[in-house]
């Protein structure tokens, strides 16, 4: 037996135990920075050299190619060469490869997909949908988790229903794409990389000698990211192992980020209730971060709810103290990006390299303005797995609505936001109508981003506005080599920095506006975990009370105790308008009593899920004399009153003046002007009486 005491060097208790725990069942509940990958390489390697297995009887599956190949080289430093160590892909691509002539009746593997893009466009059309890339891109997603979830094409809509999936069109069309993209697939005679998977299944299940033949060569299974496992890969997992038990995971619930792709933390949850006999060891010594870090993520997982908090661990930093997180609130979005880029051109000053820093957002729709700050600060960036905001096709798109609109936009006696949402009405963009799909919604906050811009231009033309797009287009193409990583939140997982910034704490954005349910609302918090726990010595948090200047005050992030949304609020940024704090601040549903959060429900005054009691006679009373105002006053009808906000008045049906401002869009200025012509029609005038009172 070869000598393995070195193995145990270096390793603290909790590691220690972990990697001499004998054969069998065992759960790693390791918290971030707790040296995870180094207590399950020790352990195989501790394993190997011992000579309780051999290498190649040992398959290590984890989420990613670079996590496989970390895994194999260190491995290899221990000596532990020979071990497999692949991403459930490779490993499934791997043996149905090998094993396809008896599969698949003496032919090959069938071609591999990949990407669905082209063949989830071809099914689209043939059930009828009408789709561009964004779309195709979501149907897609939609697709992969209903494969990962293990839900076949006629039960998707009843599934997807009870899973309370936002699909992004109806959940039976969504259905039929599905259908007809299983089709057209098996036509083809290609698979995807589901498809792969589930074939490693059958082989398993349905082929005793192929099985057996697996199961003869990998004996001893180690899963890392186990709350990140889907119904599919868990399956495979259990055919691989059949009668064994074998097998390590490791895991930590408060990192569960990927619910929507189909991972279920539930198994890491109840390993031990599959695993009676399992051995359970928690990794809480925090190597990573300091313990003014450490004491902010305990802060913020402390306060979790439901199934996944049972698991959460009490992370005990092992650093050395450094500075106390900062936490700063801003009047505006820019001024916050501003100081961020200063306060990252400092810490490069003092020596930190560029690359060490980070500045983290919730959607990638954000980056922009960061991407402004920090090339106006001279201080080079990178963009981490996302596009550069201005060449996205989106935004190229709608800054040609946006120059085309300059030779017929109306004067400056028209708000510019006004113009420049009327623009890109034109090309499909309508600020009440956020869609549902992941790719989709992302757009759609992508040119929600510059009607923001817009709002804080007031007194600008449209050409102003467009030259100005211009030219922060051109700041962003500056050489990036070495530079600050921009990145959402859900690309950083797996990363860490010295210097973290996580910007945008706001209501809406954090947790994110369609968050509406309980466990929506958690993974939100799981995500700031996720975040905070990047950062290895310097970590900064803000959020800016407004999104422009002047503009409606939102709430603090309810998960960050020291912007807790509970104390009184933050004063109104200079320049917002008076009186519109109280109503921003504190709206809720008139038929359930829910906070809104939704633009559009904050206007109606009720939760989209609540019933409506809109009088439509009433609506189109509205419409019409819209329309007939515009007319007059030679603008277009959404700048006396949008559509939503019309809703609203036919929902409400105000009587009072007092009634009708307290509608979100129905500031001082409106009031004055279309007051009474509003209240009159509430009360039963036509568009003609309204006329002859004008005459």
């Amino acid at each position: 037996m070869a000598d393995s005491s070195d193995i145990l060097a270096g390793l603290d208790p909790e590691q220690a135990s972990a990697v001499t725990a004998p054969a069998g069942p065992l759960c790693i509940l390791a918290g971030a920075g707790t040296g995870k990958t180094r207590a399950i390489t020790h352990r195989i390697a501790h394993r190997v050299r011992s000579g309780a297995v051999r290498a190649r009887h040992v398959l290590a599956v984890t989420f990613t190619a670079r996590a496989a190949a970390e895994m194999r080289a260190r491995l290899g430093q221990l000596g532990a060469d020979g071990v497999q160590a692949r991403t459930f892909h490779s490993a499934a691509l791997r043996q149905v490869r090998y094993f396809a002539p008896r599969l698949f009746n003496g032919r090959e593997m069938p071609e591999l997909l990949d990407s669905k893009a082209r063949l989830v466009g071809l099914a689209a059309t043939r059930a009828g949908l009408k789709t561009d890339r964004a779309a195709a891109r979501d149907l897609a997603s939609e697709i992969e988790w209903a494969k990962a979830s293990l839900v076949e094409p006629d039960d998707y809509a009843v599934t997807a229903a009870k899973a309370l999936r936002e699909p992004p069109f109806d959940a039976a069309k969504v259905g039929q794409v599905y259908a007809h993209y299983e089709r057209i697939k098996r036509a083809q005679g290609v698979i995807d990389f589901e498809d792969m998977i589930r074939a490693a299944i059958w082989a398993l299940e349905e082929h005793e000698d192929v099985a057996a033949q697996i199961r003869s060569q990998y004996r001893h299974f180690v899963v890392d990211e186990y709350q990140d496992v889907n119904p599919m890969q868990q399956r495979l997992l259990d055919a691989w192992l059949g009668d064994r038990d074998d097998v390590t995971v490791v895991g930590d619930a408060s990192q569960t980020i990927y619910s929507f792709t189909g991972a279920s933390a539930a198994y890491l949850v109840d390993f031990k209730r599959r695993h009676p006999d399992a051995r359970v060891v928690r990794l809480v010594r925090d190597y990573r971060s300091t313990p003014q870090v450490v004491g902010l993520a305990n802060a913020v997982i402390s306060r979790a709810r439901g199934d996944l908090a049972k698991l959460r661990l009490e992370l005990v930093g092992q650093r050395k103290p450094g500075p106390e997180p900062t936490v700063r609130v801003f009047a505006d979005e820019p001024e916050e990006a501003a100081a961020v880029a200063a306060r990252c051109a400092d810490l490069i000053a003092a020596g930190t390299p560029p690359r060490e820093i980070a500045v983290l957002f919730r959607v990638n729709a954000q980056s922009e303005v960061y991407q402004e700050a920090l090339a106006e600060a001279g201080v080079p960036y990178v963009v981490h797995d996302a596009e550069r905001f201005f060449d996205r096709a989106e935004i190229r798109q709608a800054m040609v609505a946006l120059r085309a609109a300059t030779r017929t936009a109306p004067g400056r006696e028209t708000a510019l936001v006004d113009v420049v949402v009327h623009a890109l009405e034109g090309v499909g963009w309508r600020p009440d109508a956020a869609p549902a799909g992941g790719a989709m919604r992302e757009r759609w906050e992508a040119v929600a981003a510059l009607v923001a811009l817009a709002e804080g231009m007031p007194g600008h033309s449209l050409e102003e506005f467009t030259e100005e797009l211009s030219r922060r287009a051109a700041l962003q193409h500056v050489p990036t080599v070495d530079g600050v990583t921009l990145s959402s939140l859900h690309s950083a997982k797996g990363l860490e920095w010295d210097a973290v910034f996580l910007v945008g704490l706001a209501e809406g954005t954090l947790p994110v506006i369609h968050a509406r349910t309980p466990d929506a609302v958690e993974e939100e918090r799981r995500l700031l975990y996720v975040g905070v726990t990047r950062a290895r010595h310097t970590l900064w948090l803000s959020y800016a009370a407004a999104r422009s200047p002047g503009g409606r005050v939102r709430r603090p992030c309810r998960f960050l105790p020291a912007l807790d949304p509970s104390r009184p609020a933050a004063p109104a940024p200079k320049g917002a308008v008076a009186g519109r704090v109280k109503r921003v601040m504190a709206v809720s549903c008139r038929v359930c009593g829910t906070g809104l959060v939704n633009g559009v429900d904050r206007k109606l005054g009720r939760c989209s899920t609540c019933p409506s009691d809109l009088d439509e006679e009433l609506l189109g009373r509205l419409v019409d004399w819209r329309a007939r105002l515009a007319g007059v006053q030679k603008v277009p009808p959404f700048v006396i009153f949008t559509d939503v906000t019309l809703a609203a008045i036919a929902e409400r049906r105000p009587a009072r003046r007092e009634e009708l401002a307290v509608i979100a869009g129905i500031g001082p200025r409106k009031l004055g002007l279309y007051g009474d012509d509003v209240l009159a029609l509430v009360g039963g005038a036509t568009v003609e009486d309204l006329a002859e009172v004008d005459g």
